[in-house]
């Protein structure tokens, strides 16, 4: 029977919600890079792209290429809880920006992640990387008592194990493994590196703590994890967030002036030969042809890093696109989507279908046969169809948010921002009170059709709202938001 479920689901004929026996089951990896622009990358770009990025273009040659992919803000955090939970992240408390300096967890205790499913489905789990989700840091008054544990990390929503470094260009300056700080960070940051484009704040370090050893380090212990993991008889989870190309710019040396486009091009041809030695490691394993690999990034380039000068040079961090990290506008949350699974995925397509990183969590469960709860992942679809080559949508709409909360809703070509201008740190408005752009003509969001088409605008402002208030965009019960959500700014004045 289990072998006639696995035919089923491999021909692409309907069964039942179990599409694939225990022993079939692929092993999961998602490379969540960190601020990498859409055209960032080689394939995504290749007219106006200078940055070589072979390793995720052989991955995407590999597989499918999506192009129409989003994440769930134009900043961190926000991106991160969306992909993790299935649920848009404007749904929890953040309604702008990121998780502060020692702030509480994000994801709430009683809330299922992909890690705490995946993990009821007998995988291993692993969190490598960037968490910036928050934690309960143990204080001692007003200061942080670094020898208790830090509870409300990834070991507490669904991860069996973590390693890390929150935040690389924040305090705590140190590795955390679990919920312990990898030695006592008792010194203060050398002031030198607390500088753009390193460390943003100052605070608790390691003694002699410095910042080019986290990406390299961070892709051998996911080597290593990939290692451990593929000897054992269960498959695994590994969920490895890149601190890169997010500041701290701290490029190794044999990176150093490889690009030719300055510091920013080079973190990103060193966070690309990461990747490839993560790609590496599960070859080296005998474990790529069970091995659904999924690349992607939390936003766009931010502009800070030097974009303007970049595209002076001919490289355009956001390809086509208007706008870049942080804003409403494609290029603060259309970013890579690349996924490679063989068997599954033909290799070398390109899918042009909307599609949204809070799928992960649908696409997971259909994927081992899990029947997600009214009160879980209510704003994931399942892409397994996509990825098996159906031709129609998966999702009809998507949402997404800017860094100061501007909202954005997708169906079909149209997009509509809810407000003026890009929300986040781009500069720009309009004499309308919001935004609609069809993307089929105009990917570069040049021509407002707010005033030209108001049917269309009506429409999508209903059902924005009906998204919202629904708690959910996902059939099923209503649901209830955290906070109330302001999902409206068309009637804001400049």
């Amino acid at each position: 029977m289990r072998t006639i479920l696995c035919l089923l689901f491999f021909a692409g004929l309907p069964g039942p919600g179990v599409c694939l026996a225990e022993a079939e089951r692929p092993n999961i990896v998602v490379l969540y890079a960190d601020d990498l622009g859409y055209g960032d990358v080689q394939c995504y770009n290749p007219d106006r792209g200078k940055i070589p990025t072979p390793q995720i273009d052989k991955l995407a040659s590999q597989g499918m290429r999506f192009t129409d992919g989003h994440s769930s803000s134009g900043v961190c955090s926000p991106s991160r809880y969306a992909l993790l939970t299935g649920r848009y992240h404007w749904r929890s408390r953040l309604q702008r920006g990121i998780v502060g300096l020692w702030e509480r967890p994000l994801i709430d205790e009683d809330r299922l992640t992909v890690a705490g499913m995946l993990d009821q489905q007998g995988y291993q789990t692993a969190c490598i990387g960037k968490w910036h989700l928050g934690w309960n840091w143990p204080r001692q008054g007003e200061q942080i008592d670094f020898a208790q544990p830090i509870t409300g990390g990834p070991t507490a929503r669904g991860f069996d194990h973590y390693f890390g470094t929150d935040v690389p260009n924040w305090p705590p300056f140190c590795f955390i493994e679990d919920d312990r700080t990898v030695g006592i960070p008792s010194a203060r940051l050398d002031p030198k590196l607390v500088r753009r484009p390193l460390a943003s704040k100052q605070g608790p370090a390691l003694p002699g703590w410095t910042l080019e050893p986290i990406l390299p380090t961070l892709g051998e212990k996911a080597a290593a994890y990939i290692k451990r993991a593929a000897a054992k008889d269960q498959p695994y989870f590994l969920y490895l967030p890149l601190t890169a190309p997010h500041t701290p710019l701290a490029v190794n040396d044999p990176w150093k002036g490889k690009s030719g486009l300055g510091v920013y091009a080079d973190f990103v041809m060193e966070t690309d030969a990461v990747i490839g030695r993560v790609l590496t490691a599960i070859d080296e394993a005998g474990e790529a042809d069970r091995t659904l690999v999924i690349l992607t990034s939390d936003n766009g380039c931010a502009p800070y890093i030097g974009a303007k000068e970049m595209e002076q040079q001919g490289h355009y961090p956001s390809g086509p696109l208007r706008g870049y990290k942080s804003d409403a506008w494609e290029g603060g949350h259309r970013v890579a989507f690349v996924v490679r699974w063989p068997g599954v995925v033909k290799p070398g397509t390109v899918n042009d279908q909307l599609v949204h990183q809070a799928d992960l969590m649908a696409t997971c469960a259909a994927i081992v046969g899990y029947d997600l709860a009214d009160d879980e992942g209510e704003d994931s679809v399942s892409i397994l169809p996509l990825l098996r080559g159906a031709e129609g949508p998966a999702r009809e709409t998507a949402i997404s948010q800017s860094s100061q909360g501007l909202l954005s809703i997708r169906r079909g070509p149209w997009k509509l921002i809810a407000g003026k201008g890009s929300g986040g740190w781009t500069k720009g408005h309009d004499e309308h009170p919001g935004q609609l752009y069809n993307l089929a003509d105009d990917l570069g969001e040049t021509t407002n059709l707010y005033a030209a088409r108001p049917e269309i605008v009506a429409e999508l402002t209903s059902l924005l709202q009906k998204q919202v208030e629904a708690g959910r965009s996902t059939p099923g019960p209503r649901q209830s938001n955290d906070v109330p959500v302001r999902w409206n700014r068309m009637s804001d004045r400049e």
